[in-house]
């Protein structure tokens, strides 16, 4: 697993998630921000009672992060193409 960069967020951001979120009961389309980011992109529930399951389940790795947030985003918006239904 990587270590995550304080402030990157781009898996709080980029990702789409499907399953209700605490403020977003829909989920999240890719690209939006998550409602539970501070404005510094820390999550605001992390460890938490309300931290949702597909957030506690999501596995990081150093290929996905890389070595900075640009590259994270493009990762991760390509990974989100790949697997468009």
């Amino acid at each position: 697993m990587s270590t995550c960069r304080i402030g990157c967020a781009a898996c709080c951001i980029a990702i789409s998630i499907s399953s209700p979120l605490p403020g977003m009961p829909d989920g999240k389309p890719s690209g939006v921000r998550c409602v539970n980011l501070s404005p510094a992109n820390a999550c605001l529930i992390h460890g938490t009672s309300v931290y949702p399951a597909i957030c506690r389940s999501f596995q990081s790795s150093p290929e996905m992060c890389g070595e900075t947030n640009e590259h994270a985003f493009a990762w991760i918006a390509n990974a989100e193409r790949l697997t468009k239904p």
